[in-house]
């Protein structure tokens, strides 16, 4: 099972080497790290409400609806260094600063948001709606 899992995984790369740095599975593999920040409950929520307009602070503290304000930061500064959202301060007074998905973000939110809509049509199949 596991090498039908990683074949999958790797179908675009049929000679790429099994040492263990390729592969999500394995525990050195960095994608992890990506893969938990982008997986978490709300990485997934702010990409997704990213990727309707770039948004203010304020403005996505209130779209995405019970994160706390420590959470919000720890999201944002996430997924700001891994590539997917831009933070744009405008220098102004009030200081204004605006984030966005940067191109890489636009593609991962692109793959997020039909499982973002299956969960949503789905969740009455699951344990949670019982």
């Amino acid at each position: 099972m596991t090498e039908r899992i990683w074949d999958a995984i790797h179908a675009d790369w049929p000679d790429a080497p099994r040492d263990g740095l390729t592969t999500p599975f394995a525990s050195n593999c960095p994608s992890r790290v990506v893969l938990d920040h982008v997986t978490s409950k709300w990485g997934v929520l702010v990409l997704v409400a990213l990727s309707q307009k770039p948004m203010r602070w304020g403005e996505l503290h209130r779209y995405v609806e019970g994160i706390s304000e420590k959470m919000l930061a720890q999201t944002l500064r996430a997924l700001e260094s891994d590539g997917f959202v831009l933070r744009e301060s405008m220098g102004t007074v009030p200081p204004r600063v605006d984030y966005s998905l940067t191109a890489l973000g636009d593609e991962l939110a692109a793959l997020l948001i039909p499982l973002v809509r299956w969960v949503s049509a789905n969740v009455q199949r699951t344990a949670v709606a019982a």
